[in-house]
């Protein structure tokens, strides 16, 4: 076998078992490199025996940050939804508070609307269950950006489908599913799989209103055995062990729903 073969392809979608397995093995031995050689630059050595110690909390916060993304990851997207199709009501109250709402989210930072929709809305209107809280401000935070996604993805489809729709006779249920649905699906979901993805590291943001997820959990751990570069290495690969199935998941339902050819 020529061995160019093994680095070079033509074809993305046509790649052979012997060929991924290869180039990720060498990919992942050159970041390891990369890494090694950085560390024995500075001097530092890395001790991960801590995890075995404080692997209840680990869990613990954990699970609080997948039940967290979980929750808002279904609750954005029905808010997403709703105000993408708010945007285009006739009733243009409704209309207009799709657009202030997303306009004024995407244009301040989540932090501030944490503090303003927990200490100022939330005791106002009694909301004191952290952990609900904090599902409702991701997903008002998130709800926008995907609300602009859907949206964007639905003007993008060329109305000749539809009037081509029309004219052979779909009702309007049947356009919405066979023709509207699969294009949406394929074309929002990359933006949508990098939104989740920010759903799951936004959360983090919510240790600000004492909810211990896996960040503040970390964050706690390092203030008791000082090893700051440990426990902020091993944080990031377990938000990869929830950010990566996201984006394996996305790539399954493109390649079923790609009807380009």
């Amino acid at each position: 076998m020529n061995m160019k073969n093994i680095f070079i392809t033509k074809n993305k979608d046509n790649l052979s078992f012997g060929k991924i397995l290869f180039n990720s093995i060498l990919l992942t031995a050159f970041l390891i490199l990369i890494f090694w050689i950085s560390l024995a630059k500075i001097n530092i050595s890395f001790n991960f025996f801590f995890v075995n110690e404080f692997k209840i909390r680990i869990i613990k916060g954990f699970l609080m940050t997948f039940y967290l993304s979980l929750g808002s990851l279904i609750v954005s997207l029905i808010i997403g939804v709703v105000t993408a199709v708010c945007h285009n009501s006739k009733i243009l109250f409704i209309r207009y508070l799709a657009i202030a709402y997303v306009k004024f989210i995407r244009g301040t930072p989540l932090i501030m609307q944490i503090y303003l929709f927990f200490y100022i809305i939330g005791t106002a209107w009694g909301i004191d269950n952290r952990f609900f809280a904090g599902i409702l401000i991701l997903s008002i935070f998130e709800g926008a950006y995907i609300s602009e996604i859907i949206r964007g993805s639905f003007i993008s489809i060329d109305n000749s489908q539809l009037e081509i729709a029309k004219a052979v006779g779909f009702t309007k249920h049947q356009t919405l599913k066979l023709v509207i649905f699969p294009q949406l699906i394929a074309r929002t979901l990359p933006a949508l799989t990098g939104q989740f993805s920010s759903i799951i590291k936004d959360s983090s943001l919510l240790s600000m209103i004492a909810v211990i997820e896996l960040t503040q959990t970390m964050r706690e751990i390092s203030s008791l055995n000082f090893k700051l570069f440990e426990c902020y290495i091993f944080l990031g690969l377990l938000y990869l062990i929830l950010t990566l199935p996201i984006t394996y998941i996305s790539e399954i339902l493109e390649r079923k729903f790609n009807y380009e050819n």
